[in-house]
This record gives structure tokens, sequence and C-alpha cells, in this order.
């Protein structure tokens, strides 16, 4: 079990170099404490002992007829650490002969796991570090366990949790509103779709692809029943989500939030028109109007008041990042006159100038509180667009008119789908921080563990010596 160097330390039994700790394990006698060094220089604390024998253990299951010991064996098995070391228990068990019908019984150790070798206890500690999010690699760090058999706990784990005969368990509270959202899973454009309470923030639902199929399995594995009590769903533009639910679901609201939205003018409007108006320029021959365009996407983006705060912090002069005394750095300085060069940029384009009314509009739009707000700036959005005869406003107001309900939701339900943008977020960090994953169940399981992850945000509730 263990491989060491000849640096072996033996206790007797008057424990003379060692604590005295309760003893945990029962039927368990305990003879001698052995020391042992690893060839990694970790110390290995090795508890020797016997199972206790009863008469009824020496009672033969099959007969009736008192049995005999055959043969003892040695069993290693891991503990939880103590400190920097590791600790082991290794048990003297027997083997049982019957006389009378030749049959053998092994005794059971009824402190070990099931499937390892390693005790109950170390088996609980493991599931703690797992739940504080630990990688298997930390963990096989301080137990000296392997980490394919601690990915074996935690699939065993998980399972357990979130899985009933083979299948995913449905969910324990009934939600009012949930999101809907897609993540990239592998590369080749595959993706998976994750359906989550919006109250808790829970992983609900969980599926490779991001079709209607999706959301038609999601309903068959809750209910109609549980999905007549959700009220609202938040999901991107996605055609297929949106139809899936209305179909199925026609009581639902479907809510598209600002995040989405403001994003697609982004990536449509500003970014594509500024690229082409610095191409018009270069190749009109004024390069310095199309220098003057360079590096301008971030203003063309942001508030007036965003980009006046910019400024005011790079006039007081404040440094970018903390000093470092050990690594001396240039700190890098902030620019300012951020908001002239886009006050400059509105006055040179009349594109630039609509860019801007479009952005207040929507600013304005996702404040509202009733539907009929909503519509009219909806409508005047869509006017200013195509009065500018460019195909690029002209597709985003195409866009906003073939989700107005959705839009105009907003104000009846004014939810957001920031809590699943995160919860992405979280999934892309636990696909990196194990280098991927190939198996998707075990990647799933982990994703809906991950999000029901209790965070202590006050260390001092935590204090024994108050």
């Amino acid at each position: 079990m263990y491989s060491t160097t000849t640096t072996v330390l033996k206790a007797s039994r008057n424990f003379g170099n060692f604590l005295m700790i309760p003893n945990p394990f029962p039927d368990f006698i305990y003879n001698s404490t052995e020391v042992k060094i690893l060839r990694c220089g970790k110390q290995v604390h090795l508890f020797h002992g016997d199972l206790y024998l009863s008469e009824e253990d020496r009672i033969c299951p099959y007969c009736g007829t008192a049995m005999e010991v055959n043969q003892t064996f040695h069993t290693p098995l891991y503990h939880v650490p103590f400190g920097e070391a590791c600790t082991g228990i290794l048990v003297d068990k027997h083997q049982f002969l019957c006389p009378t019908c030749k049959k053998t019984v092994m005794q059971k150790i009824p402190f070990q796991a099931e499937h390892h070798r390693i005790t109950r206890g170390l088996e609980a500690y493991i599931y703690g570090l797992l739940g504080d999010g630990l990688q298997h690699k930390e963990i096989a760090r301080i137990t000296g366990i392997s980490p394919r058999v601690i990915g074996n706990i935690d699939r065993e784990r998980l399972k357990a949790l979130y899985t009933e005969n083979g299948k995913l368990k449905k969910p324990e509270r009934q939600a009012t509103a949930i999101a809907i959202d897609e993540f990239s899973l592998h590369r080749f454009h595959r993706y998976a779709t994750s359906v989550i309470d919006l109250e808790t923030g829970h992983i609900i639902w969980i599926q490779e692809g991001k079709k209607k199929d999706v959301v038609y399995d999601f309903i068959r594995h809750v209910g109609l029943d549980w999905m007549k009590s959700v009220k609202v769903v938040s999901c991107d533009m996605n055609s297929d989500f949106e139809e899936a639910f209305r179909e199925l679901c026609p009581h639902l609201k479907i809510v598209f939030d600002r995040f989405h939205i403001v994003k697609n003018f982004n990536d449509m409007v500003i970014t594509t028109v500024r690229r082409e108006e610095q191409k018009r320029l270069e190749e009109a021959g004024d390069k310095e109007a199309a220098k003057s365009l360079k590096n301008s996407r971030y203003i063309l983006m942001s508030n007036p008041e965003t980009l006046a705060r910019k400024d005011q912090m790079a006039n007081e002069a404040k440094p970018g990042r903390r000093e470092c005394a050990v690594f001396p750095v240039r700190s890098a300085s902030r620019k300012g006159g951020n908001q002239a060069r886009y006050e400059a940029l509105l006055k040179e384009n009349e594109l630039f100038f609509a860019m801007d009314l479009v952005k207040e509009m929507l600013r304005r739009l996702f404040s509202r509180t009733t539907a009929e707000e909503m519509e009219s700036d909806i409508e005047e959005i869509v006017q200013t667009c195509n009065s500018t005869n460019n195909i690029h406003f002209e597709k985003f107001a195409e866009l906003i008119g073939n989700h107005a309900d959705g839009i105009v939701s907003h104000a009846i339900f004014p939810v957001s789908s920031g809590k699943i943008e995160g919860i992405n977020n979280m999934i892309k960090t636990i696909r990196r921080s194990a280098y991927g994953y190939n198996d998707d169940e075990y990647f799933f399981l982990k994703a809906m563990d991950q999000s029901r992850r209790i965070y202590v945000r006050n260390p001092k509730s935590h204090k024994i010596f108050q």
C-alpha cells in the first residue's frame, strides 16, 4: 500500500510519543502505531489492530455450525489525514471455514467504505472537500489517495444526490420563474442547454443540444403540472426555445432581457458600421479621419456617464493598479479626453449620431414600467433605425419588431438572464479547471452540484473559541 524509505519509527503501547484521540471505529482493537516516511518525504501514521470477534461471527450462515479461523489477512485502509501527515488503518480480518459444509466466510470490516480501500470517515471527509470545490489533485495531495479514485468517489456522490434509478431527480422546489440558455460544450459547434430556477440559481435541467427537443425533454421531465405554476421564462432571442415554450406552455411569459438586446445592437450596428465607415474613409483617401476611428469601438458603446467618470479618474491621476514594491513596474497612465472624442465622433458622422440616439432609447426602454410605454418606445426605435437607410440599422429594427412581445413582457416581469449568464461562466470555469471532461454525464452533474454550493460569507461564524 505504501512505498517507503528505510526510516521507520514504532511506538509502543505506552503512547509516549503520540496524542490520545478517540477511537471512531466500532469493533476495532488498537494494538500499536507505526510511522513511515514516504519517498516524497510525507509521513504516514499506520494504526495496527484487530477486529473484535464475537460468537455470532463464528456461526456459519449456511448450516449454523460453529466455524474455525482458516486464514488471516492484513487489510490496509486509508483514513482521514492528521495535519500534513496521512493516516492509515491496518486491520487483521479473518476468513472462517465451516467444518460441516466446507464453505468459507470472510469477516466484514464495519467501518470500510464500499468499493474502496478507505474508511467511512475519510469518505465523508472527501465528500466535504468536494462540496467545497477542491480539485481532485488537491484532495489527492491532502489525503494521499489517487485522483482517479477521488473521481470515482465524486461520481458516486453526485449520482446519489441528483439521480434516482438512473434518471435525474425532479426539482424539489416549485419555481415560478426560470431561465434557459445554451453554452459551448465541445469544439466543432457542439452545445448544451441549461435551465435554472431564477430565484435560487440552481440548475434543474441540463442536456446536450440547443433545439426544441431540449425544451420538450425538460417539460416532459418536470411535468405539465409543475410547469403550470411557472409564470415567466427568461431567455435570449433563440427562436427554438421561444416556439417550444409557446407551443407546450402558452400561459408562460417569454422575456428577453436588456443584455441580449444591447449586445445585438453593439454587434449588429456599432461594430459593423464603425468598421465600414473606417474602410470607406481609407478608400476615399482621408487617412486622418480613418485613423480617428481606430480603437473607438469601446467609446461608441459606452454611455456618456461612463466616459465622464473615466476622464475624472484620469484627471485625478489615480493609479491603474496597486503599486508593487517587490517587482517594480511602471504604472500604466490613464488616458483622458474620452468624452471629448465621443462628442467629436458624433459631430463628424450622422450614423454615429443615430447610434447615440438608439442607445439612449434602449436605456429608456428598459426603465419603463408599463407595456404601453415600452410599445411606444419600440415603435420609436424602429422608426429611427429605418430613417437612416442603413442596412445594419434596418436589420436591428426588424429584430426588435419581431421580438417586441418578449421585450414588452419585461414591464410585467422585470427579470433578467444575469444569473444564467453567471452559471454559464461557472460551467466554463469547471471545464477549464479540469482541462476538459470526456464524460458529459459527470460534467453535467458537477455543474448542478456547483450551482448549489453554499458560500460562507462570514468566516467569523466558524470561530471555535469565542
